[in-house]
């Protein structure tokens, strides 16, 4: 049987492909998760997925590589993970009221073949106006301090939301099942 590995030390995205199958390896990338000069979120998104699976695939012999990253975008402009209590509010503050895109990009490398599948997600989320009471209350229930955006969906986060467009809503915690399914069926995988 061909070894599944998720390219991420990724706790949500874990906890997302345990959804689809029971067993596989977590391997750090190892990659720069730092967007290159004049690159648009989207493109920095499927880039920096498929650095991630080819980054986890290093060493392995036959072997499925599941990498994915996402990127926020407001206005044109990529939000990162705001580390602090601090940068997580002033996200928050920004993206009140506006609709921010998030852009999940997913690399399925197979090292049989030496094949990247690749699919990019873009999924819309309108903020509802939030006061700064608000804002802080959140974060400090939730600390999202490592999650792009400053916001757990899958948790209280949600509360903070007007509307969510989305194709998949799983790509918006990390990690779109709908379309890794979609490919691991194509690499010979049985699912369900």
């Amino acid at each position: 049987m061909t070894l599944l590995v998720l390219g991420s030390t990724s706790r949500y995205r874990a906890e997302l492909l345990r959804r689809l199958v029971p067993e596989f390896e977590q391997r750090a990338p190892g990659t720069d998760e730092t967007l290159m000069t004049g690159e648009a979120p989207a493109e920095g998104a499927l880039r920096l997925a498929v650095a991630k699976a080819e980054g986890a695939a290093r060493g392995l012999g036959e072997a499925l590589v599941i990498g994915s990253d996402q990127i926020a975008e407001l206005d044109g402009r990529a939000l990162g993970k705001p580390g602090t209590v601090e940068g997580a509010q002033a996200q928050l503050a920004d993206c009140a009221g506006h609709e921010v895109r998030f852009h999940t990009g997913l690399c399925l490398f197979d090292t049989r073949e030496g094949r990247r599948h690749t699919y990019l997600d873009t999924t819309r989320v309108r903020f509802r106006s939030l006061t700064l009471t608000e804002i802080a209350r959140y974060v400090k229930r939730e600390m999202p301090l490592d999650c792009a955006g400053s916001f757990k969906c899958e948790g209280l986060g949600i509360s903070l939301f007007e509307r969510i467009d989305s194709s998949d809503p799983t790509a918006l915690v990390g990690l779109p099942l709908i379309a890794l399914a979609r490919l691991l069926r194509e690499t010979g995988l049985a699912l369900p």
